[in-house]
């Protein structure tokens, strides 16, 4: 999709024009920006600049002339807002996404309370470009924002069923998957298929590629069924439209869900399928290759035939280490990404460390990856504390932690979990002040984003006890303890192991302090299973008078 009409370099429609060179002695004075024909000729100039291959800098240089003039002559409005939005886009190509994401603010602001669909439309524009630029610097919240400000902006023009609103509404489900969030995603992908069964013909590709989309959400809410529904039907649309290697592709997503529901021989089937078609049409040393064989070794690890799971790694391996041409960095980091996963599970924790350690190298310097590799950097930080490197571990979550909040991603439950995994480093460092800090805050998050009765709120809650005790505040670590034992027992009953050990750890505590419990045990209720995504393995590290929850 191209929501924003700025197109430097051609739309996949258009080809851009011929090349041309640009005459390099052109000088403007500042006088003759007055000149309300020099506007629209320098802006001509810098796109022609560009679409030349020529100096971005001097296609800038243009533009930022363009814009003077334009503010000069016809002040704020329509022109001026367009320029910007060149500006901007100059200004992204270059890396400089700060100075992008000011002119795109300004050229927003110009066109407030201005009337037309024109306006509107250029308004639109702005919107959506910030979104994108937002997104590369990893501030998917305020990216979101934007796109949602775009849309409705969108839709009081063009009404609510235009095709190109679909597009939008396409845009925005793949942002809020982006950042997890799913629910938001689903209605998003809904309206966009449904606008699409209005203007396409059945079993068209535009219906398949929405499918795709929103197969992807279901899986990723753990709805498999429903999944595996829209996979067949994209299957069929792209079947019906000779797109083999489409058909290969979705093969490898259907094996997939299969291997969720422990379908396991009709995932395999589904891998070898895509597998063969992958190589007869791509080539054996296709990335596409590699992630069928990245498949295959998670499944074989998880079905316990270890030998063959790490054969296909080692295949995958080879693959990636000489990448056929096309194979972006993204591609190669997050192949090496999965199987430092299996590597991991096979117990090879040093391994696993050196794929993580490659994939960031190839993810750093690319606009956009913040977040990437942030979590990349936060796994590679369990991974050190696991084997006992805690300063090496410490180093990784301190990165992990700076990109995020340099990120916006300061408020988000990822980020909360990250904090506790930095306090547990903190600990082992016998850097006590700094974990209490970092699980203050990991806490305050969690509690507001997963609620108070979650296991991993009140495993932060245990390991702030635990520091509390250790800093000399007994008080407070008593507090906290006797919270989460009340919030414990209401949620899981007296009887569950997990309140034995709190209470058993409480226990300790007081009678160090003097003190015992004055209170009764509830009754046996709502006994139920507590089980949380975890960054690591289910483990304690025992320290002071109890455990810390990882």
């Amino acid at each position: 999709m191209q929501p924003f009409g700025v197109h430097l370099a051609g739309d996949g429609k258009n080809p851009p024009p011929p090349k041309r060179t640009v005459k390099k002695t052109l000088v403007v004075e500042e006088s003759s920006l007055d000149n309300p024909d020099l506007g629209p000729f320098l802006l001509k100039m810098a796109r022609e600049t560009i679409a030349s291959g020529e100096s971005p800098v001097r296609a800038l240089d243009f533009a930022i002339r363009a814009s003077k003039s334009f503010e000069r002559c016809a002040g704020p409005g329509l022109e001026l807002a367009t320029c910007l939005h060149v500006v901007a886009a100059i200004h992204s190509s270059l890396g400089r996404l700060d100075e992008a994401v000011e002119a795109l603010e300004r050229s927003i602001l110009l066109l407030e309370g201005e009337t037309g669909s024109g306006q509107a439309m250029a308004q639109f524009s702005g919107y959506m470009q910030l979104g994108d630029t937002c997104s590369m610097i990893g501030q998917l919240d305020r990216s979101i924002s934007c796109y949602e400000s775009g849309l409705k902006i969108q839709m009081d023009v063009l009404g609510e069923s235009d095709p190109r609103v679909a597009e939008t509404c396409r845009y925005l489900a793949e942002a809020h998957v982006q950042a997890m969030q799913f629910d938001q995603a689903e209605k998003f992908c809904k309206k966009t298929l449904e606008i699409h069964r209005e203007h396409c013909s059945p079993a068209s590709l535009t219906e398949a590629a929405d499918r795709r989309l929103m197969a992807l959400i279901f899986e990723a809410k753990g709805d498999f069924e429903p999944a595996l529904e829209q996979l067949v039907l994209a299957s069929m649309s792209m079947i019906a439209n000779a797109q083999d290697n489409e058909v290969a592709a979705i093969d490898v997503s259907i094996g997939d869900i299969y291997l969720s529901l422990c379908r396991f021989d009709e995932a395999v089937f589904a891998y070898q399928k895509a597998l063969t078609v992958f190589k007869s049409t791509k080539g054996e040393s296709h990335s596409s290759v590699a992630l069928v064989y990245i498949r295959l070794a998670d499944l074989y690890y998880r079905t316990g035939k270890l030998r063959e799971s790490k054969s296909y790694c080692e295949n995958a391996l080879r693959i990636y280490s000489k990448p056929a041409a096309g194979t972006t960095a993204g591609e190669i980091a997050s192949g090496l990404t999965e199987i430092s996963s299996i590597y991991e599970a096979l117990n090879e924790p040093e391994e696993a460390l050196k794929l993580l350690q490659k994939a960031v190298k190839l993810l750093e310097d690319i606009p956009g990856q913040y977040r990437t590799v942030a979590g990349i950097e936060a796994q590679m930080g369990v991974m050190f504390y696991m084997v006992g490197r805690y300063m090496d571990a410490w180093k990784s979550f301190e990165n992990a932690i700076t990109k995020l909040r340099a990120s916006g991603e300061s408020k988000s439950a990822f980020f909360g979990v990250v904090l506790n995994q930095m306090g547990l480093a903190c600990v082992q460092l016998y850097k006590i002040g700094d974990a209490a800090k970092h699980f203050e805050e990991a806490r305050e998050i969690l509690e507001r984003e997963y609620g108070t009765y979650h296991s991993d709120t009140l495993g932060v809650y245990s390991n702030l006890a635990a520091t509390y005790d250790a800093m000399g505040r007994v008080e407070e670590a008593i507090e906290i303890l006797e919270y989460i034992l009340k919030m414990r027992e209401e949620k899981l009953g007296t009887a569950n192991p997990d309140v034995d050990d709190e209470k058993k750890r409480l226990f300790e505590l007081l009678k160090e302090a003097g003190r015992v419990r004055n209170r009764k045990g509830k009754s046996l209720e709502n006994l139920i299973d507590s089980n949380s995504l975890k960054m690591k393995k289910e483990g304690k590290s025992r320290w002071s008078a109890f455990g810390l929850r990882t």
